[in-house]
């Protein structure tokens, strides 16, 4: 056993990070995971700092290891920030916790999962790191991940050691839903597959069927849309698919939030009205619990047309002579039809009109607008 276990496809990014564990010459004060998404950049960070933590170098059986793993070890600090960005406060706030000495391990373990949140909207959380990895503390390490060095401002990543994971294959995510989760080896590589090789999203297609029910229901408009009308209501489904998972994901875990603050603060949950202190943090609450649901909604619509864009792919191979496997090969019935009634340069088109889709969501476009110019570039022959 080993806390590189989980780390799966990633076996040049595992022995560099070992190397830098085993060997002090080879250790740096910072580091930056980049990958697709999927490809395991928390897990492959989170076993590093388990790695490090561990006096046997990743045994991944020891209290280090384990406490590092789930989260709860003094000197790991894992920032997951669930907002449309990191704020500046926050960074600051990891700059004073890295000025710490470890309390009870050999580092202190700084590691931030949505580096690239750092200058969602301004450079003024990422700058204020730079004091902190320009001038480092002995025996504090920080770990950055990003889907890409470009994700990333220069004056950051020119200050650390850059790691690049890759997407890990079909075969392989199957093999640890078996072994981890005990998943049916048919489901496994159905899941594995469907989900591109995103582990996170392989296991919840594997155990919700609710999800994979949400995916056909995406992949399956793309043999729907034949007019405008079709094209304006494929558009407001995805969006309503989106806003309902996202409200069932959050709709217990905002009220639980709220019943918390309100006990820690010592205030009455019965009162029509609270004191203006209460008041004050209950609308900041409510405001970050918005920005949780905007982030979730657009990652849900990302998601979604990820998946709608798998559908063009496999057409495309099926129009050059599938030279390799389809991701959607349950429904490749579906498939033909759609690569039977659009050429080549067609299907490149509608792949475009979704990434641009994707990029004008992500800059804050209203994602029904985003929606119905890409569906409109969907349509199929009448």
């Amino acid at each position: 056993m080993s806390v590189w276990d989980e780390v799966i496809g990633q076996e040049v990014a595992v022995r560099a990070l070992s190397q830098a564990v085993a060997d002090p010459e080879q250790m740096t004060h910072a580091w930056l995971l980049t990958g697709p998404p999927g490809s395991g950049r928390s897990v492959a960070a989170r076993a590093f700092a388990a790695a490090l933590q561990c006096p046997h170098g990743g045994c991944g059986q020891c209290r280090e290891c384990r406490t590092a793993l789930d989260g709860s070890h003094a000197d790991v600090d894992v920032v997951a920030t669930e907002g449309l960005s990191i704020k500046v406060a926050e960074a600051r706030q990891l700059v004073q916790t890295a000025a710490l000495r470890p309390s009870v391990g050999a580092w202190r373990v700084i590691v931030i999962e949505d580096a690239d949140r750092l200058t969602a909207y301004s450079e003024a959380p990422a700058n204020a790191l730079l004091k902190a990895l320009e001038e480092p503390t002995p025996r504090t390490v920080w770990v950055l991940c990003a889907p890409s060095l470009e994700d990333v401002i220069l004056t950051i990543r020119s200050r650390c050691r850059h790691v690049r994971l890759r997407t890990p294959t079909v075969e392989a995510v199957a093999d640890l839903l078996q072994r981890r989760d005990d998943i049916p080896r048919a489901m496994a590589l159905y899941a594995a597959r469907a989900a591109q090789s995103h582990v996170g999203l392989a296991r919840r297609l594997a155990r919700d069927e609710h999800a994979r029910i949400r995916r056909h229901d995406t992949v399956s408009l793309a043999h729907r849309i034949r007019t405008v009308g079709d094209a304006v209501d494929a558009a407001a489904e995805l969006h309503t698919i989106a806003q309902e998972e996202s409200a069932a994901a959050s709709t217990e875990r905002d009220a639980a939030e709220r019943a918390r603050l309100l006990q820690t603060l010592g205030a009455d949950p019965t009162a029509r009205t609270q004191p203006p202190h209460i008041r004050s943090q209950l609308t900041a609450l409510e405001k970050e619990q918005k920005a949780r649901a905007t982030r979730h909604v657009r990652d849900v619509l990302d998601r979604a047309l990820v998946d709608l864009l798998s559908v063009y792919r496999d057409a495309l191979v099926l129009s050059f002579g599938e030279a390799v496997g389809l991701v959607n090969e349950d429904v490749r019935p579906m498939i033909q039809t759609v690569a039977g009634q659009l050429p080549p340069e067609r299907l490149l088109q509608a792949m475009d009109a979704i990434g641009v889709a994707r990029e004008r969501i992500g800059a804050n476009v209203a994602p029904v607008l985003a929606l119905e110019a890409m569906a409109l570039e969907l349509r199929l022959p009448r």
